[in-house]
């Protein structure tokens, strides 16, 4: 029996206590539907398989005392299939514990679902969603703030999309503004030989960009000073953008959208830009207003501590400016809710966007997402050699390598600063957090290909005969996985599938040495060795799906 299957029960039996009530001729007003009966795991495993507070919920409506009706539903469910009993505790609570047999068949659930244990349908009807991370200047290298919120980002995608969540990964590419012309100034200096500029981009990168420039281009320092700045300018954002999403890529890090910022400043046929649309289309709502020689909107009309300028008396439009045109564009492409992951240095875009969205039309609470992401430091880091003054982020994944790097930045809170520890990370032993997990989807995996050698196959299935302790608790932790999930979806927080990855971890450990799959000597094949195997790779799968979820490898060697 699985957690739905009871909880459908329990809403049944709800809903003809309801029309009982009704029939006796009271006047009951309470309508309840699938997902208004949740069912929790008891922190303690003697207080049963699971518990449920519907009773407490409903009694007010019904007029009774929440224990009555806890006593009439518990005597209730006791006579289910599958339940072994169903007891009442303190003010109205039920604690529910299934028979041997209902609870272990969640195994060969498991194992029958395979990739799509876990996943669910709790946010499909959200709307499409886009979700925004990294959006780093394409004038360096990635570094390990960049890393942070890769991970941190994809992760959160991975978790929206396996609650039915509809939505991408957009990377916004800042290739428009002054810093892509000191970016060209400083490459086509390093070219010239020249000191870099004041104010410019310093790191030996710079110079390796010149070299693979005047290789593109070997005529670029005979070309006029301004055709030769462009020149060095845009081949060299070529190749370091090239350079971005290749080591995003090789972090595991996916992107379905990539927007640039120029796109916005491009003028149609009418000589209008997205940000010349978008301004006037915030004026149609009424927010903007002429003062000063500037046009300003009144962001302060939706908790934004100052109205912000969207173009100067000069006629120049403000970064403000292009982030409305992108706000705006975003809405345009079908996306009614964004979420944006920014650095802790970017606390004071959280009014700008949600005041941006308010003059856009849309509800600042319920349409846009501004997540803040805190720092990030490695014990023993060194400073890259290429750009001087930044931990890149090749560098951390050639030393510490994907895997741990991912599995590190996800297993924390975006909102805690984090200090990685590399000794810790690259130790082969169960201090080592990501070493532990992936170690159980090894053992899984052999444990399995012994069984297969020694005869041991999945021919039958017999869950009443999972009656041994550690088993009970390790079909309870297998049965929370769509549960952490959507919860980690919901509330934008991959760090919580890997705290569940890390527990049961544990709890299969303490299986392992207390339960064996392979025969003792000359002991015959069994029901129970067969269905001890479905167990094991019912864990095997959670593990794995669960790694997949926060861009982590399942080996099956270590």
């Amino acid at each position: 029996m699985t957690p739905d299957d009871l909880s459908r029960a329990l809403l049944d039996l709800v809903n003809g206590l309801v029309e009982r009530r009704r029939a006796a001729g009271e006047d009951v007003r309470l309508e309840l539907a699938a997902g208004d009966v949740t069912l929790e795991r008891p922190k303690l495993r003697e207080h049963g398989d699971w518990a449920s507070s519907i009773a407490m919920r409903v009694a007010k409506p019904l007029g009774s005392n929440p224990r009555e009706i806890a006593t009439e539903l518990a005597g209730a469910l006791a006579g289910i299939d599958g339940v072994a009993s169903a007891e009442v505790a303190g003010p109205g609570f039920i604690n529910i514990r299934l028979d041997a047999a209902a609870a272990g068949a969640l195994a060969k659930a498991i194992v029958d679902a395979g990739p799509a244990y876990g996943r669910g349908d709790s946010l499909a009807s959200g709307g499409r969603i886009n979700l925004e991370f990294v959006s780093a200047n394409p004038t360096g290298p990635l570094h390990i703030g960049h890393t942070r919120w890769a991970a941190l980002g994809d992760s959160i995608g991975r978790v929206l999309r396996a609650a039915g969540a509809d939505v991408e990964n957009e990377y916004y590419v800042n290739d428009a503004g002054n810093q892509m012309d000191t970016f060209g100034a400083s490459v086509l200096a390093a070219a010239k030989g020249e000191p870099t500029p004041d104010g410019g981009y310093p790191g030996t990168y710079i110079a390796d960009l010149a070299t693979r420039v005047l290789e593109r281009e070997p005529k670029l320092l005979e070309l006029d000073d301004v055709v030769a700045l462009h020149t060095a300018k845009e081949i060299a954002y070529e190749l370091q953008f090239a350079e971005i999403r290749r080591s995003l890529e090789r972090f595991n890090v996916h992107f379905d959208i990539w927007t640039s910022e120029r796109r916005l400043h491009v003028k149609d046929d009418d000589g209008l830009s997205d940000i010349d649309t978008a301004v006037e289309r915030l004026r149609a709502q009424g927010h903007v207003y002429d003062e000063d020689d500037a046009v300003w909107v009144r962001t302060t009309d939706f908790g934004d501590d100052k109205d912000r300028v969207i173009r100067r008396g000069n006629g120049i439009y403000t970064y403000f400016a292009a982030d409305a045109a992108y706000y705006l564009d975003k809405g345009d492409r079908g996306f009614g809710h964004k979420i944006y992951l920014l650095g802790a240095d970017h606390h004071g875009y959280v009014h700008r966007l949600k005041a941006l969205a308010g003059a856009a039309g849309d509800d600042p609470e319920r349409d846009i997402e501004v997540l803040i992401g805190q720092l990030v430091s490695v014990n023993g880091a060194k400073l890259s050699k290429r750009a001087g003054n930044i931990i890149e982020l090749d560098d951390l994944q050639a030393w510490l390598g994907t895997d741990a790097l991912r599995y590190t930045l996800a297993r924390y809170p975006a909102d805690s600063p984090l200090t990685i520890d590399p000794e810790i990370l690259q130790r082969r032993s169960n201090d080592n957090p990501v070493f532990y997990v992936q170690y159980v989807h090894a053992r899984t995996t052999q444990l399995a290909l012994n069984a297969a050698a020694s005869g041991v196959d999945r021919s039958s299935f017999a869950p009443e005969l999972l009656t041994h302790e550690t088993e009970s608790a390790l079909l309870g932790a297998l049965q929370e996985f769509p549960r952490v999930v959507a919860q980690a979806a919901e509330l934008r927080e991959p760090h919580r599938v890997a705290r569940y990855l890390e527990e049961l971890a544990g709890l299969y450990h303490r299986w392992y040495d207390n339960c064996r799959v392979l025969p003792l000597g000359e002991e015959p094949i069994g029901d129970l060795h067969r269905t001890r195997l479905w167990l094991n790779d019912a864990t095997g799968t959670v593990i794995r799906n669960g790694l997949d979820l926060l861009g982590v490898s399942a080996p099956v060697r270590m």
